[in-house]
């Protein structure tokens, strides 16, 4: 049986990664969880799965919880240090990090580097510090499994051997506007933007799924999880979201993982890495499916993924900044201070006035990603003005 922490808990992802728990109880055990500030979600997690250990965000909310369950033995820890020790939990041989944002990274290097497995769907790990995550993997042995569906699909196309890529493409929905003009999109909702076609996620990827900006993470993502040069990474729009990933090997062949869109089965192959578990899980009929379309993004639509590309390429705390500025500018968006239409001039405005350095600590990243957010606060204020 394999001893899990789940960072994340309450999240979409979080809730995934346990309803694999509940289905395959007799392979995983929780023996932590972490969850933001639903309370209530995660006594009913507790009340189930009985972990040793929990964490909330606010240390009010945490000491409440601990007066709750204090019959009952369970450690109830709080804030950033409670995250961190959750991720060395000695018990733990898997963390999956389902955390949401730049606050997902310490506990990710954190796990690392007591030597255990992580199951990321914390993208901005990689974003912000991947190339440092990699090697302190490398150094400690241990295994960063994409939840990801496109990462995943590419780790299970390539199955070790980065040496004879060629190519890989990672498929996009395109969101809820993808037939939309951007002339169009200047009163669109909240609400309309979180209404994804396909995916059941939270509201930040919902709204970064809508502006592609997640799949230009996603690129970042791929560059560090595969040790690829960014122009060997592709992206197409794929509507009907069951080709995730494409991988184009030397000889000229193409491989593609096909499944239905559930997030469940990427999460099952992370947490299972490196077995196989037969499951009950519905396959992709593609005969039901019908039509498989693929078409190049369209830069001018999408001019977020045109960010996150130039982002890339520039390298050291870019990336950093532009997580930051989305982050903040997300934030902005579902709160209506300013217009979906904005998100994308409020990160082109956050980059211009930021200026670019090399990342060499993880001490780097975290500055410059306090500065980006001085700035795209900045940047917000004059959009909703």
């Amino acid at each position: 049986m394999k001893e899990i922490v789940v960072l994340g808990s309450t999240g979409s992802i979080g809730q995934n990664c346990l309803a694999v728990a509940r289905e395959f109880s007799s392979a995983f055990r929780i023996v932590g969880l972490a969850a933001g500030s639903n309370s209530e979600v995660l006594a009913g997690q507790v009340e189930e799965f009985r972990p040793e250990v929990v964490s909330i965000a606010e240390k009010q909310a945490a000491a409440e919880f601990s007066r709750r369950y204090a019959s009952s033995g369970l450690r109830v820890l709080s804030g950033d240090e409670g995250l961190r020790e959750l991720a060395r939990l000695d018990r733990a041989r898997m963390v999956v990090n389902a955390l949401v944002g730049a606050i997902g990274l310490v506990p990710t290097i954190e796990a690392i580097m007591a030597g255990k497995d992580v199951a990321l769907a914390n993208k901005e790990s990689m974003v912000l510090a991947g190339e440092i995550v990699m090697n302190l993997a490398k150094e400690h042995g241990s295994n960063v499994l994409p939840i990801d569906s496109e990462h995943s699909g590419i780790h299970q196309c390539v199955a070790g051997r980065t040496a004879a890529i060629r190519r890989v493409v990672l498929t996009a929905s395109g969101g809820p506007f993808l037939d939309r003009k951007p002339d169009d999109l200047r009163n669109v909702t909240p609400e309309e933007v979180v209404r994804h076609p396909v995916w059941s996620m939270g509201k930040r990827i919902c709204v970064d799924s809508a502006t592609l900006l997640n799949k230009g993470f996603e690129v970042i993502e791929a560059r560090w999880l595969f040790s690829l040069e960014l122009s060997r990474i592709g992206v197409l729009i794929h509507p009907q979201c069951v080709v995730h990933a494409l991988v184009e090997f030397a000889d000229g062949t193409t491989l593609a993982q096909i499944s239905r869109p559930d997030m469940r089965v990427p999460i099952l192959y992370a947490m299972s890495y490196p077995l196989r578990v037969e499951t009950r899980f519905e396959s992709c009929d593609l005969a039901q499916t019908g039509t498989l379309a693929f078409v190049e993004p369209d830069l001018d639509q999408f001019p977020c993924l045109r960010l996150a590309c130039g982002a890339a390429s520039a390298g050291g705390t870019v990336p950093v900044f532009l997580n930051a500025a989305d982050e903040i500018a997300v934030e902005a968006f579902l709160e209506r201070r300013i217009r979906f239409t904005d998100i994308a001039r409020v990160l082109e405005v956050s980059l211009e006035r930021l200026g670019a350095t090399p990342v060499t600590s993880v001490e780097d990243v975290l500055a410059a990603d306090a500065e980006a957010r001085v700035v795209a606060r900045q940047a917000v204020s004059e959009a909703a003005a």
